[in-house]
């Protein structure tokens, strides 16, 4: 995979820009099916999704589970302080973040807090049992604050382009 970093949006036509808003809908859609909404052949399609990816415009394909038919219900929001803010503990920090199955989303924050996490477990006694057997037990933590999400307003994956 090439780095998206040699490449931006201004590289990209209308068609290409319609092609990524189609498979950010549904990636599972072939090039045939696109090629159809946009009276294309196949053939050309096929090659700006593969030129697309090579590109790093499409970084990957995922499936998105629902979280409750796989029973992690409880998303938690975690915004994390650090103690000492020295290269190596943040480092560090982030390196462990990376281990922790149960945190979905991670982000370093410029702000009051350092990083705000995504969390998903089953109950309330499963995150505290995170806390209390993993996330607490990485060094240079100084305060952990929790907010539990109530209902989920909007959630998507695509972007706006």
């Amino acid at each position: 995979m090439v780095n998206s970093n040699f490449f931006s949006m201004e590289q990209l036509d209308q068609t290409d820009i319609t092609i990524l808003r189609i498979l950010q809908e549904d990636s599972k859609k072939t090039a045939k099916e696109i090629a159809k909404i946009l009276n294309l052949t196949p053939s050309p399609v096929y090659e700006r999704i593969r030129r697309l990816e090579h590109q790093g415009f499409i970084k990957k394909y995922v499936a998105i589970l629902d979280k409750k038919l796989i029973d992690r219900s409880i998303t938690t929001i975690c915004q994390v302080s650090m103690r000492y803010h020295n290269e190596a503990f943040i480092e560090k920090f982030e390196e462990q973040i990376q281990n922790l199955q149960e945190v979905q989303e991670c982000y370093h924050m410029a702000g009051q807090v350092d990083f705000i996490l995504k969390i998903h477990t089953k109950s309330l006694e499963e995150y505290h049992d995170f806390v209390k057997s993993k996330l607490s037990k990485i060094e240079n933590i100084g305060v952990l604050n929790s907010t539990f999400v109530l209902k989920e307003i909007k959630h998507t994956s695509e972007f706006y382009i």
